[in-house]
């Protein structure tokens, strides 16, 4: 491994770390967390690295993906903090990042856009594309 390589990896295991020390009621976050127009730049600044579900209550493919998005909140939980915001509830924030379908899942990585998903697509391709960023 090269030098750049290993500098990378050393730096990523301190986020980690500084990562799993974040808490949030008193608990590892293990579950995705609400988000609105109001709190979305402050999870962005908190979680160095966030997977962020744009969704409506009246999606049946949101329906769909939401239990996966479960399942991997508890997967992922001290590596990857994921969060749920209602596109109808916070237009602002779905405009703000050009969402024009739904389900679309952003992964954001300390605050930019690391990777976007569109759709309702299985849990191991959502794995494989967050573990990309890991």
């Amino acid at each position: 491994m090269d030098e750049v390589e290993r500098i990378k990896r050393k730096k990523m295991e301190e986020l980690l770390r500084k990562m799993k020390k974040k808490e949030e009621g008193g608990k590892m976050v293990d579950k995705p967390i609400h988000l609105t127009d109001a709190n979305f730049d402050e999870a962005l600044a908190k979680y160095p690295l966030l997977v962020v579900d744009f969704w409506a209550e009246w999606c049946m493919p949101c329906r769909m993906i939401a239990p996966i998005i479960e399942e991997l909140a508890k997967e992922y939980a001290g590596k990857v903090v994921f969060g749920k915001l209602n596109v109808d509830e916070n237009p602002t924030t779905a405009m703000k990042f050009g969402i024009m379908s739904i389900p679309t899942l952003i992964v954001f990585k300390n605050g930019k856009i690391a990777d976007k998903i569109i759709g309702a697509v299985p849990k191991e391709y959502l794995k494989a594309r967050i573990d990309q960023h890991l």
